[in-house]
């Protein structure tokens, strides 16, 4: 085993949500009554923190008590290996066998009051921002004197993007960097609608960019100087350009299945091998401990580059934008449209197709057969590896995935473009209703 003859060390953290550093403590205090050793985290940690931290300190794993990007009201319990990468389905299904089986027998814990239980603490953000300084110049950012908005989403993130670019001489303006677990009544996500205190920020005061952060500081966002939202399928292409011509990075790139196809067309050009694996970055995750990886990422806005841990890193994606923007001294709209001129033109977007609960499983069943047209669009290829994925001419597709939470079917759609990605969400729209 990987982890034979370790100190049985195990880390906690949380994120910002109500009763998140109760949910850590208790569940610190049921490990070390079962001859663990925990360590809680002294503040709210973001995600990539906690994964660096597993790394740095030879840990067996992590405990996150967090629900990410996800509603105020939501939370959750996620688990790290000792590699530092999300646990996959194979091993939380183990330990959801083993507490049924122990809730079966009986099993009970008799807990101190909640929140009151005490261990040894830890400070994960010294370590990791030494570890950010070698990835990312922060030279070549105060050398180009860049003027940055900065969105925390009240969440993680504070004290550690902000840090670094003050460090690096930039001017930062911050936005909602104070503890709020309600996250001001919408969710902790930087899309476009997250963003628009930045946004507005960029155009206001002649911004570089725009950068923020979701609720655990995993998932990143960036505005452009022009006040335009870029996707996160623009900014894996742009980091794969980046890292590979800028940076001199060697190896692979790695992306999941409703992720653009843009990212294959930059990698290419650059003579990057691609690979596309399911969603969830545990996947891109455990590629990455097996070759060499310049750029993994997923639509969903999650990235990290080799070097670092196999874990989504927000606070990373940003710094990696403004080390683009500063070291080419264009905005990235532009590197953006000198990349189309050879690529061509990539229009995505996602939309949620409400169903009833009871015809998921016959939407489910219908799509595993293939369907020969979506519209009147002939279907030129069929992929299975994670929901139901459909090629079309002219490099652009269809996916279909059903939400494991809500009665939703989500389909992800890329067409060359705009008119024609409209044309493909009513198909897709269609489609799915006529089942």
């Amino acid at each position: 085993s990987p982890i034979h003859a370790r100190k049985p060390l195990i880390l906690v953290g949380h994120d910002a949500r109500f009763l998140g550093r109760e949910f850590a403590l208790l569940t610190a205090e049921v490990l070390a009554a079962n001859g663990l050793q925990p360590q809680v985290f002294d503040r709210d940690t973001p995600t990539p923190v906690i994964a660096f931290s597993v790394k740095k300190r030879r840990a067996i794993g992590a405990v996150n008590i967090t629900a990410s990007h996800n509603p105020p009201n939501y939370s959750g319990y996620k688990l790290s290996l000792w590699n530092c990468a999300g646990a996959p389905p194979e091993v939380t299904k183990q330990i959801e066998a083993r507490a049924d089986d122990l809730l079966n027998q009986g099993w009970s814990f008799t807990s101190s009051v909640a929140g009151s239980f005490r261990c040894k603490g830890l400070d994960g953000r010294p370590a990791y921002l030494d570890r950010l300084r070698k990835l990312v110049d922060l030279n070549a950012i105060g050398a180009a004197k860049l003027k940055i908005g900065l969105e925390f989403m009240y969440g993680t993130g504070r004290g550690y993007l902000d840090t670094l670019l003050n460090e690096a001489g930039a001017t930062i303006e911050s936005f909602h960097d104070y503890l709020n677990p309600s996250f001001g009544g919408r969710n902790p996500e930087p899309d476009s609608g997250g963003m628009e205190s930045v946004r507005q920020y960029v155009l206001d005061q002649k911004a570089h960019l725009g950068l923020g952060l979701d609720g655990d500081a995993d998932r990143f966002g960036v505005v452009d100087a022009d006040g335009t939202w870029l996707t996160p399928n623009q900014i894996l292409a742009l980091a794969l350009y980046h890292l590979k011509k800028n940076r001199g990075f060697t190896g692979a790139a790695v992306r999941t299945v409703p992720t653009s196809h843009q990212v294959d067309s930059v990698a290419q050009m650059l003579g990057v091998k691609i690979h596309e694996t399911p969603v969830g970055f545990k996947h891109i995750g455990a590629l990455m401990e097996s070759e060499p990886i310049i750029v993994g990422g997923e639509e969903s806005g999650g990235l990290s580059i080799k070097g670092h841990v196999p874990e989504k890193d927000g606070i990373l994606a940003c710094l990696l934008m403004a080390e683009l923007v500063a070291m080419e001294g264009r905005t990235l709209g532009k590197i953006l449209t000198d990349l189309e001129k050879q690529t061509g033109e990539f229009h995505t977007t996602r939309i949620n197709i409400h169903i009833e609960a009871a015809q998921k499983k016959a939407i489910q069943k219908f799509l595993s057969k293939g369907v020969e047209k979506i519209g009147k669009i002939s279907v030129e290829g069929f992929i299975k590896t994670d929901g139901y994925k459909f090629l079309l001419p002219n490099e652009e597709w269809v996916a279909f995935r059903a939400s494991g939470t809500e009665p939703v079917f989500r389909c992800y759609i890329e067409a060359r473009s705009e008119s024609q990605m409209k044309i493909l969400a009513k198909a897709c729209d269609r489609l799915l209703k006529s089942i």
